[in-house]
């Protein structure tokens, strides 16, 4: 039974700041952010946006009735969650008009959820061949005003129907995993920004990485030249190239220039949109598949995909005859070149207006898009569906 990715989009706020701007309002050269962390633009979410708002938006730019009839399950990947006690998951029940017989949870390890909710989708699907099951990815990174991590802020979710005989990619049944207790990032519950050992991070990054591939290799016999193309977890764009060049080193040079090809076509939306979290991964896909003009049916892809605390892991699939058909190309850079681009004062008065503890909030800002959060009333979230 071939089970995959059917259906795949993103959705991102309608708000976002220039890091050239970003960089001389902070004092720093431009260049620091633009090629040392590879980020061109940063996804701002303002307060009418919230990791529900951007989730039932990407998924209403992908799923159809006949997905509305067959999907038993939601699985939504997030590290940014809204509530300590209700899903994320069962907001996408209603706003997305899907049946009451579903199975609707919330994922959390840090930004390894989805692809656990993707595997987890692929298990359902091999015991359930009828049906779908909806895998979100949505997350807000905030790191605080004039903090070390300003710069790979980021927001945006992204959306997938997984299936059997999908139209998109065929996921293999080979994975690798690892886990190992470490901290390198993490958010307590007392803290409004995560605390974070950025070069143990970037580390630990690298390390899962090359446990994750060894160990894929020792059970697949598979090497990088059996892909086209690997895609990796940016939280900027050019951390999986940090892990990657080593590798790249012992490639022939026409490899070696494949790879870096396919590598800078797949995080080309990811430098525009910036780190989000479970979604980065999976963004960085979409980049690929709608950036580059070489991808043809039976190519494999890789995917590493990393979460702090920590756990890694290879996976891989093979793009399906017709799998252009699925992709929303226009509609992807319409949505990135259609935002509204902040001032750094602007940003500020965004980056500060946030859900309080009062319980009771309207929030006027103006955003059109299809799913907005308008308000708190005695504690209960409020969402408008236009």
């Amino acid at each position: 039974m071939n089970i995959g990715i059917d259906k795949i989009g993103f959705f991102v706020p309608p708000t976002a700041l220039d890091m050239e701007t970003l960089a001389v309002a902070r004092g720093v050269e431009p260049a620091k952010y633009t090629i040392g962390i590879g980020q061109s633009t940063m996804a701002v979410a303002p307060v009418t946006q919230d990791i529900v708002t951007l989730a039932a938006n990407a998924a209403l730019s992908i799923i159809d009735d006949a997905d509305r009839e067959s999907i038993d399950m939601i699985l939504f990947g997030t590290e940014t969650g809204i509530d300590q006690s209700k899903s994320a998951a069962v907001y996408m029940q209603r706003m997305l008009g899907l049946s009451n017989r579903v199975r609707s949870v919330e994922l959390k390890h840090a930004c390894y959820g989805a692809t656990a909710a993707l595997q987890l989708a692929k298990g359902h699907i091999a015991l359930n061949p009828s049906s779908k099951v909806l895998v979100i990815a949505s997350d807000i990174a905030k790191y605080g005003l004039n903090s070390g991590g300003e710069p790979t802020q980021g927001a945006g979710a992204v959306a997938m129907v997984v299936s059997e005989s999908p139209r998109l990619l065929v996921l293999d049944n080979e994975t690798s995993l690892f886990t190992d207790d470490v901290m390198d990032f993490w958010r307590p519950n007392y803290e409004a920004y995560p605390l974070v050992d950025g070069q143990f991070s970037n580390e630990q990054y690298i390390r899962f990485f090359c446990e994750v591939w060894k160990n894929y290799q020792e059970k697949t016999h598979c090497e990088f030249s059996d892909f086209e193309a690997i895609c990796f977890h940016l939280p900027y764009t050019k951390m999986g190239m940090k892990a990657f060049k080593p590798f790249l080193e012992e490639m022939s040079e026409e490899e070696r220039e494949r790879f870096t090809a396919r590598y800078q076509e797949a995080s080309i939306y990811n430098r525009h949109v910036g780190n989000i979290y479970t979604g980065s991964l999976f963004l960085s896909f979409i980049s690929l598949l709608e950036n580059s003009s070489v991808l043809v049916a039976g190519d494999r892809i890789g995917f590493f995909s990393y979460g702090s605390g920590a756990v890694g892991e290879f996976f891989a699939g093979e793009l399906v005859e017709g799998f252009e058909n699925q992709l929303h190309i226009a509609e992807h850079k319409a949505l990135l070149e259609n935002r509204k681009m902040l001032t750094v004062e602007e940003y500020e008065g965004i980056f500060m207006e946030v859900v309080d503890s009062s319980g009771e909030q309207t929030f006027t800002r103006e955003d059109n898009s299809p799913v907005t959060l308008t308000g708190v009333k005695n504690h209960e979230r409020q969402y408008t569906i236009k």
